[in-house]
C-alpha cells in the first residue's frame, strides 16, 4: 500500500476515526485505525467492536493493500508533519509504514491487520431516508439523559423512532427522562425503532456537523447502519426491554408554572455553584415567587429570589443541581412550563411553545 495525501484532509478524517477505536483492549488491532486503498478510492476504518466508523479519505493511492497503525500515534504524528504534503507507503518487510512530509520521516510499526474485524453494511433493501438537521437535534436535546452506567446496559441507549412525519426519541438513567418528538416536514418512507447506544448516536451527532442535508439508517437484526455523507456509522444495538416512558410521566400535576426559561436558567446556573458534593438545589416556592438556593457545609451558600406564577399553600422541592440545568438547556431558551406535585413526586419540565419536549426529573429528599 501507498497513497499521497494532505497533512489537513488526514488529520480531520483521524480526528473522527480515533475517538470510535478502543482505548481499553487485549486485542491491539482495536486500538488502531485502518487505512483501506482499493480501487482508487481509500477509506479510514476504526472499531471498538460495539461502534465501527468508515471515513473517506481524499488521497491518491499508488498501490492498493490495507494497514493497520495505532491511532493517536498516528494522529498526533499527522498533527505535527512540517509540510501540508504527505505519503505514506507500507514496508512489508520491515513491519511498518514510511510517514514522509518535508524533511520529517517517521517509521511507525503496523498491527495486526487479521485481527481488525469487517464493518458491516448497511441493509440495502430497508433503509429511510431521514432530515439529517432534525435527527441530530433531536440526539442533542435528549444525550445527556442517557445513563454511562454499564450495568444497567439497556438505559445507555436512545430510544429511537420513526414513522411517518414522526421522528422520536427517549432517553433515561431512572433519575431523569427525557423525551423529543420531532415532526418533519415530509413523510418518511419507512419506519423503525431501535435502543441505540448514546454514544454512537453522539458520534453520529459530530459526523452530520458538516451540513448534509439527509441521512440514511438501516436496522438490522442487532446492528444499525448510518450512512450521511461519504462516512458509514454503525453500531450494536442495545438487547433488553426499554422502560414504557409513558407509565413513568404523572397523569396530572397540582401546579403548572410558566416561566422565562432564559432568565430561570440563568439563576439554576448561578446557584448551582454553591451546591456542591452532592448537595441538592432548592427551590421554595410561595405566593408569586420562587427562592432558588444552595448551601454546601465548609464551601458556602447562595439564593435569589425570582417572581413567578404560583399560589397555594408554600412548597420547596429539591432537584440534583445538575440535571435540573439539562433539562432547561435542553430547551435551547424560550418560555418554560414546570409541573409540580409535591416535594416526593417527579416534576415536569417542557417548552411552553409545544416543541414536542418534554424532561421529567426525581427530586431529592430535603433535610429541613
Amino acid at each position: 500500500m501507498k497513497l499521497s495525501t494532505t497533512r489537513e484532509a488526514l488529520s480531520a478524517q483521524l480526528q473522527a476515526v480515533t475517538r470510535v477505536a478502543s482505548t481499553h483492549t487485549a486485542v491491539l488491532a482495536l486500538s488502531g485505525v485502518q487505512l483501506h486503498a482499493a480501487a482508487g478510492t481509500v477509506e479510514l476504518r476504526a472499531t471498538d467492536l460495539e461502534v465501527g466508523l468508515r471515513v473517506p479519505l481524499e488521497a491518491t493511492p499508488e498501490r492498493d493493500g490495507d494497514v493497520v497503525l495505532p491511532a493517536r500515534l498516528l494522529l498526533d504524528v499527522v498533527r505535527s508533519l512540517p509540510s501540508d504534503a504527505v505519503t505514506l507507503e507500507l514496508r512489508a518487510a520491515e513491519q511498518d509504514v514510511e510517514i514522509t512530509s518535508g524533511g520529517a520521516v517517521f517509521h511507525i510499526r503496523t498491527l495486526r491487520a487479521e485481527d481488525f474485524p469487517p464493518l458491516p453494511e448497511a441493509p440495502g433493501d430497508s433503509t429511510v431516508s431521514v432530515p439529517a438537521r432534525a435527527f441530530v437535534d433531536t440526539v442533542q436535546t435528549v444525550a445527556r439523559a442517557a445513563s454511562r452506567d454499564e450495568t444497567r446496559p439497556v438505559l445507555t441507549g436512545i430510544l429511537v423512532s420513526a414513522s411517518g412525519r414522526e421522528l422520536q426519541m427517549v432517553a433515561t438513567d431512572s433519575y431523569r427522562l427525557s423525551v423529543k418528538r420531532t415532526e418533519l416536514e415530509e413523510a418518511l418512507e419507512g419506519s423503525f425503532e431501535a435502543n441505540v447506544p448514546a454514544r454512537a448516536l453522539q458520534e453520529l451527532a459530530r459526523l452530520a456537523q458538516g451540513g448534509e442535508d439527509r441521512l440514511t439508517v438501516g436496522v438490522g437484526a442487532n446492528q444499525i447502519v448510518f450512512q450521511v455523507g461519504g462516512a458509514v456509522l454503525s453500531s450494536r444495538l442495545i438487547d433488553g426491554q426499554f422502560p414504557n416512558y409513558r407509565q413513568l410521566v404523572p397523569e396530572s400535576f397540582d401546579h403548572e408554572l410558566k416561566l422565562a426559561g432564559d432568565e430561570f436558567t440563568e439563576v439554576v446556573r448561578r446557584i448551582s455553584l454553591l451546591a456542591q458534593k452532592n448537595a441538592p438545589l432548592r427551590l421554595a416556592f410561595v405566593e408569586g415567587e420562587v427562592t432558588v438556593s444552595a448551601q454546601t457545609p465548609d464551601v458556602g451558600e447562595a439564593r435569589e429570589t425570582v417572581p413567578v406564577p404560583y399560589s397555594g399553600e408554600p412548597l420547596e422541592i429539591g432537584f440534583n443541581p445538575d440535571f435540573l440545568r439539562d433539562g432547561l438547556e435542553s430547551l435551547g431558551g424560550g418560555d418554560v412550563v414546570l409541573k409540580l406535585i409535591n416535594p416526593l413526586r417527579p416534576g415536569l419540565i417542557e417548552g411552553a411553545d409545544g416543541s414536542g419536549f418534554l424532561y421529567l426529573i426525581m427530586p431529592i429528599r430535603l433535610n429541613v
